[in-house]
C-alpha cells in the first residue's frame, strides 16, 4: 500500500496511490484523521488497506506523506563510504541527531537556499515511519513498529553545520527535509537491504548505495534509540546517507539556484526538488 497526501500546501488530503491514480480517502472516510499520530493510533492504516476503489487520475501537488511528527531522528556516518569520504572513522555506536519537523516539505517542493548559510548539500536517505508507540523495542520485534518507509533528502547547510560545532541548525532550515513521494508499507518491500539509493543533480549521478550497506540496520536502530527515547506513531527515522555528498568532493560541489536534485530509493520512488534562492 502507498499512502500520499495531496493538495495545496496546508490543505493536503490523505490518499491512496494506485498506479497513476489516487483514491481520495476523505471521500470514503470523512471522520478519518490526516496521516499522523492519531491516524496510526486509531488503526486507520489497517482500515484503509482494505479499500478497493481504483482511484481517479488527479493532477495535484503532493505534500509530505505524514503530518506533524513529534520528532525526526537522523543518523550520521551510518554508511562506511560516507564516513571514509569525510575522513572519519566509522562510529562504534549510532551517531544520532535531530532535524526540526518544520523542515519537512513535499516531494516536488523547492529547496530554499537559506540567507544565513552557504554550502548547501544533498543526502539521499531511506526514511522509516513509525506506526505504533514503542519503548525498549527488541530487535526481533522492531519491524512490527514500522508503518512504512519513504525517501528523505537530508539537505544540509555545511557552513552552519560545521561552523556551529553541532548539526541541528544546519540540518533544520525550512524545506531541508523533503519527504516522499509516498509512505510504502513493508509488504511491498520484499528485501529492505537490497534497496538502491541514488542522488542525481541536474541528471548527473552523485550518490549510489544499498540500504544493506548501513553500519547499523533498522531493527538495531529502533532498539537502540528506544531504550531511552519513546517512539510515537508518525515519528520519522532517517537512516543515513551513502558516499557521494558534495562537500567532500575535490573541489566541493554545492547546490545553487537552478539545480534540480533527484533523490531516489528503488521500490519507493523519487524526490525531485528544484533549488531556489530564498527571498
Amino acid at each position: 500500500m502507498r499512502l500520499i497526501r495531496f493538495g495545496p500546501k496546508g490543505q493536503e488530503r490523505p490518499g491512496l496511490l494506485k498506479g497513476n491514480r489516487i483514491v481520495d480517502l476523505w471521500t470514503h472516510f470523512p471522520d478519518m484523521p490526516d496521516i499522523g499520530e492519531d491516524f496510526f493510533r486509531r488503526g486507520w492504516l489497517e482500515k484503509v488497506c482494505r479499500k478497493t476503489d481504483p482511484g481517479k487520475p488527479l493532477e495535484a501537488r503532493w505534500g509530505c506523506p505524514v503530518i506533524k511528527p513529534s520528532k525526526i531522528i537522523c543518523l550520521g556516518k551510518n554508511y562506511p563510504e560516507h564516513a571514509r569520504e569525510g575522513g572519519f572513522a566509522p562510529p562504534k555506536t549510532p551517531l544520532l541527531f535531530a532535524k526540526a519537523p518544520s523542515a519537512l516539505s513535499g516531494p516536488r517542493d523547492p529547496i530554499l537556499l537559506p540567507i544565513s548559510s552557504g554550502q548547501v548539500d544533498w543526502e539521499v536517505e531511506l526514511a522509516v515511519i513509525i506506526g505504533k508507540e514503542g519503548k525498549r523495542i527488541s530487535k526481533e520485534s522492531a519491524l512490527e513498529f514500522v508503518a512504512g518507509v519513504s525517501v528523505m533528502n537530508d539537505v544540509s547547510a555545511r557552513e552552519a553545520q560545521f561552523g556551529d560545532s553541532q548539526w541541528f541548525r544546519g540540518k533544520s532550515f525550512d524545506t531541508f527535509a523533503p519527504l516522499g513521494p509516498c509512505l510504502v508499507t513493508l509488504d511491498e518491500i520484499p528485501d529492505l537491504p537490497k534497496l538502491k539509493l541514488t542522488t542525481r543533480v541536474d541528471g548527473v549521478l552523485m550518490q549510489e548505495g544499498l540500504a544493506g550497506e548501513m553500519l547499523f540496520d533498522i531493527p538495531m536502530l529502533l532498539s537502540y534509540i528506544s531504550q531511552d527515547i519513546t517512539f510515537l506513531p508518525g515519528d520519522i527515522l532517517s537512516t543515513g546517507t551513502p558516499g557521494g555528498v558534495g562537500i567532500f568532493r575535490d573541489p566541493p560541489v554545492m547546490l545553487r539556484a537552478g539545480n534540480v536534485v533527484e533523490c531516489r530509493v528503488e521500490g519507493i520512488g523519487s524526490l525531485i526538488n528544484p533549488v531556489v534562492s530564498e527571498k
